[in-house]
Formats: C-alpha cells, structure tokens, sequence
C-alpha cells in the first residue's frame, strides 16, 4: 500500500469536517448532533480505502452552539504519535460564507502570541474566538442512529480544544516526537492558520511539546501582511496553503478581481453575466480596499494550472451556471481529486418521491441509505418506514402534516440535500418543478421546447423570463409544450418557468434555454 503524503491525510481530515454539518430537519439537540458528528466522521476513519488509512481515530470533537463552527482532534493509532487539529468553519453558501468574514474592519489578534500587533478580520476573529472556546458535551441518553461511538471520544468531555490538545500531548510517548497537524478546508482552512499559533504559543509550557505543521486548503486569508509575516515567522514542520487554480473562495480577499472578467473560466466554462459581475463587484468592495495576505507557501494545484471542468456542467452565461462552477471547484471532492486522494463518500441522496402529493404512503428514490437512517417531512419525523437491502428505496408512511415540505433522509453521514422531486404536498395539488427542457436553444418564434417535471395543470402557462409563450399545449403533468416568443434581447440565455396565477416555478440551471436569434 502506497503511504499518503501529509496533504493527502489532511485534506481527508479537513473533509471530514464536514460530516453531518446540517441539523436534523426535524430538530435534535446540540448533543445528539455532535455525537452523529463523532459517529459519522469515527465510520469514515475505519476505511482503510481513504487516505487516513484507518490510522487515525477521533480523540476530541465540539459543536458551536449555533452550529457555525466545529473542531475536532484525531490521533494515530499505528505508534506515528501523530494528531490533527481539524477545524469546520460555516458550511453553507459560498456568497454567505465569504460575506460573513466581515473583512471591513480589522482587529487585533490578541492570542496569536506576538510580541507585537498582528492584524486580522473581526469575522476571523470571531470564528477563531468560537472555536477556541467550545467545550465538548456529553453523549446524550438516546442511541446516535444505531452508531457504535469510540471510546477514543469520550477522555475529554467538559474541555476546550487546547486543553483536550494538551492532555493528549502530554499523554502520548516522547518518542517519536509529538506532530500535530493543523488543518482545514474553506473557512475550516482560514481559522487553522489562527488556531496554529494560537496552539503553538500554547504548547510552548507542555511537557513533551510537540512540533507544529499546516497544511490548510481553499483558505480565505485572515489577516494583513503583519498577521501573515508573524506566522510565517515560526517554526513549523511545514507551513503550506493549498489551493486548486480555478477556486474563488482562497482568492479573498487579495485577487478577487481577478475573478470578474466576462471569461474568467476558459471554454467550456460558463462565462460571467451582469449578474456574476454585480456580485464580485460587492464582494470586492468588502475588505474596503485592505490588502490581506495568505500565510504559508502557496501551492497550487493542479500545478500546471490546467483547468477541469465538472462533467456535465451547465455552461451558460447566468449567474446559477456560474455559481454551480463556484461551487464543484471549491468542494472537499474535487481537492482531494487534485491531490489524487480517495474521495470521501457521500451522505444519503433523494432523487424523487411518489407519490409527490396526497395520501397516506410514499416511496422515497434515493441513494446512500443505510441501517440507522431517519426520515422527515420537512420538521414532522417520519416515525414508520422500511427500506430494500440495496438501500435505494425506503417506503414510508406518511406523517399527519400540511403544506408543502422536503422529504429529507438523514444518517450519521449527512442529511440528504434539498430536491426539487422530493418535496411531497399535503392535500394536493402536487408542487410545481420543472426537471428539464428540450431543446435548451433556437431561434425565437420558431422553437417548440419540451417542458418536463411534475405538477403542471391543464391550464399552465409558460414564461420564458418575463415573456409569456403564445402557444402552450398541455401534454400531461409532467409534461408542457410552448414556443419560444420574442425577447428585446434575442441571443440571451433565460429561465423558463411554469405558472398558474401569480405561482410559477423556482428557476434552476435544468430550465435554461439560450435564444440564437430569429
């Protein structure tokens, strides 16, 4: 078996991070979701086909109280006396996570432990704050979705990340010397390089100080040039900011700049709109013309800079096609990808409910289900249910309910993602969506699109941005037909929804359609 680099590990460390981020739809307690957390991220470290090897254990793990930031220890178990400190950071939308480092103002890094100021964001510090003072809790009474939780959890409840660190230091043999590797991806990235000297400082009055490495990826920068000079000042083991050429997220807050070109993405990229431009020109206006600089050698990846694609990516100029690039170039996968790691796996995955309205039992489509799952509609638990052994398909009985919800499968993976075919209406009639259209381009006035997805009425109508089709035929409630009419500007890409009254359908890449003329 070919041994991992260290990047290799961390950045399987670092995706971890993000297992079971999103809180059951319909609730569960800080401590039922950190221990799913720990349940999760523990399963995910016993497969020996990941980079970790199934060396490496969890040791210490904490949830903000608002679910904003987490942090985790691990440490190895083959006699390497190697740890990781992990950090999360926010998970969520990408505009929202470079949008919440409140980069306009900048504050003191008090704990850095230099001798001298060193600047950093105060959203940074906040984050940074948030992590350093989280304790870790107790397992609740309940079992965590069937999961077997490790013992290795349980030495250090009731402590903070840097006296749990300590205890497992000072624990551990003197030979070999200690390594801790401090590292994260994203924001995770971002609040590692604060939490590096932070605990270097810190471990300065241990007995049997360990050496210090960082290895974060797809970082935001933190601080200014006094931050970055400070850091880079100490004496790691290594000190290395990975990031993959064709990510937005570690160009804040130096080059966004950069970014805002009409094609900033080479072909077949989707190029930038009046949209994508309004949004990188707000996001540059934040840091309020502050110049921040990344800590650490800066890797690039893929080296050559040779720009991949996902696959059957939408590709058009709108701002929804842009931010879909955006968001597969930043994703833990596609790092670990470019680092030619094993990817981690996915959590469960619904693709459609059926019946999507109405009645009492339904059929959930899906992927990744597995013993231990649970089942919601929207914030209502779905008390009965079964799934087949191939765990693609769980029949449910439907709780009592109203509304409009999103069927959703959570276990100690994740929680499955929001889908259009996946919500299920109470009372009928059934919800709206458009799934696809075809053909997604032509000429005005001479293009009859096909219309697919569910819950369309014989008396729908069919805009195509703002201008209604003239000739709509209802075909089934699945399906719509309708010509393209005249737009001021022909040669432009649209979203195509379906409406009876003032309802139309949520837009989404799937109902794109470029003009090409008359």
């Amino acid at each position: 078996m070919t041994t991992p680099t260290p990047p290799q590990v961390c950045m399987t460390l670092s995706a971890l991070a993000a297992t079971a981020a999103t809180p059951r739809p319909s609730g569960e307690t800080l401590a039922q979701q950190t221990w799913r957390v720990i349940g999760g991220i523990s399963q995910q470290l016993r497969d020996t086909a990941l980079a970790t090897q199934g060396a490496w254990q969890v040791a210490w793990l904490a949830l903000s109280p608002d679910n904003a930031n987490m942090a985790y220890i691990a440490r190895t178990t083959d006699g390497s006396n190697q740890f990781a400190v992990v950090s999360r950071g926010t998970i969520g939308n990408i505009t929202d996570i470079l949008e919440d480092l409140d980069v306009g103002t900048v504050v003191p890094f008090t704990a850095s432990g230099s001798p001298t100021a060193v600047a950093v964001s105060k959203g940074a510090m906040t984050a940074f704050t948030e992590v350093a003072t989280m304790v870790s809790i107790p397992p609740p009474t309940a079992a965590v979705l069937g999961v077997t939780l490790p013992e290795s959890a349980f030495a250090y409840q009731g402590t903070t990340l840097a006296q749990a660190l300590a205890n497992l230091v000072q624990a551990a043999p003197s030979t070999p010397k200690p390594t801790v590797y401090v590292t994260g991806h994203s924001l995770g990235g971002c609040i590692a390089t604060m939490l590096a000297p932070y605990l270097y400082t810190q471990a300065q009055s241990w007995k049997n100080a360990p050496q210090f490495a960082v290895e974060t990826f797809a970082a935001p920068t933190a601080g200014l040039q006094s931050f970055a000079t400070y850091v880079n000042g100490l004496p790691w083991l290594s000190n290395t900011h990975h990031f993959n050429a064709w990510d937005v997220v570690p160009r804040a807050w130096n080059d966004l700049k950069e970014v805002n070109q009409d094609k900033w993405y080479p072909s077949p990229g989707p190029a930038g709109n009046a949209e994508v431009h309004g949004l990188f020109d707000v996001l540059n206006g934040l840091p309020k013309g502050r110049l921040y600089v990344q800590p650490g050698v800066q890797q690039q990846w893929p080296q050559d800079g040779q720009y991949s694609p996902p696959d059957q990516a939408p590709t058009n100029s709108t701002l929804a096609d842009f931010m879909y690039q955006v968001d597969y170039q930043h994703a833990n996968n596609t790092y670990l990808k470019l680092l030619q790691a094993q990817c981690i796996p996915a959590g469960p995955i619904v693709t459609d409910v059926v019946p999507n309205a109405d009645g009492t039992m339904l059929v959930i489509n899906g992927s990744g289900f597995a013993p231990g799952i649970v089942v919601d509609f929207g914030p209502i638990p779905c008390p009965k249910y079964t799934m087949n052994p191939a765990g693609t398909q769980i029949a449910a009985n439907v709780p009592a309910g109203v509304g409009i919800v999103d069927v959703r499968v959570t276990n100690v993976l994740g929680t499955s993602p929001v889908v259009p075919l996946g919500q299920f209406a109470y009372g009928g009639p059934a919800p709206m969506v458009v799934t696809g259209i075809s053909p997604n381009s032509g000429p005005a006035k001479k293009t009859t699109v096909t219309i697919t997805g569910s819950g369309f009425p014989k008396d729908a109508g069919v805009n195509f941005k703002d201008q209604a089709s003239t000739s709509v035929t209802w075909v089934s409630d699945t399906q719509l037909t309708a010509t393209a009419p005249r737009q001021v500007d022909d040669s432009q890409t649209v979203d195509i929804t379906v409406t009876i009254g003032d309802i139309a359908t949520p837009t989404s890449p799937a109902d794109e359609f470029t003009y090409t003329g008359l």
